[in-house]
């Protein structure tokens, strides 16, 4: 089995859709990588993540904004025979997203935003949000600067 590269818009687009989680990757300020997994939402070749207003990952995303983001999904283990290790193998679909973060501050793009989130997990488009939870939440902004998706199995 090979691996294939993935660059249909609609298959990308269904990847993303219907991953759990997404990874993000970003640089600290000692030149490290740091990587955290978060809740998404997605839309218009657009990530919308969000978080505390204080911690490392805030920190980090306002000192060096370029991040990486993988997305994977249909994980199935795959062998060709039962007793040789080096048959198996990890059937996936996968997405990684480059771009840079944007903080949002207007109060109707932040709704927007989690409105986008809360929809990718429940699939209802409109939430009722107080004031204070708006407020004191961060949000962020992700457009693609660069899309590619791989598969292995599919």
């Amino acid at each position: 089995m090979k691996s294939r590269k993935i660059i249909d818009s609609t298959e990308i687009e269904k990847i993303i859709q219907d991953s759990e989680i997404c990874t993000i990757g970003m640089v600290d300020e000692d030149n490290m990588p740091y990587t955290l997994p978060f809740s998404f939402g997605y839309g218009n070749e657009t990530v919308y993540l969000h978080s505390a207003p204080e911690g490392r990952k805030t920190g980090i995303l306002k000192n060096n904004p370029n991040v990486c983001i993988s997305f994977s999904t249909a994980h199935q283990l795959h062998r060709q025979s039962g007793d040789v290790a080096c048959s198996y193998s990890m059937r996936y679909k996968s997405v990684l997203l480059k771009g840079k973060v944007e903080f949002v501050s207007d109060y109707d793009a932040k709704v927007l935003a989690l409105n986008l989130i809360m929809k990718h997990y429940t699939g209802k488009d409109d939430f009722t949000y107080n004031a204070p939870s708006v407020n004191n939440v961060v949000i962020m902004k992700i457009k693609a600067v660069s899309v590619e998706g791989k598969a292995f199995g599919y």
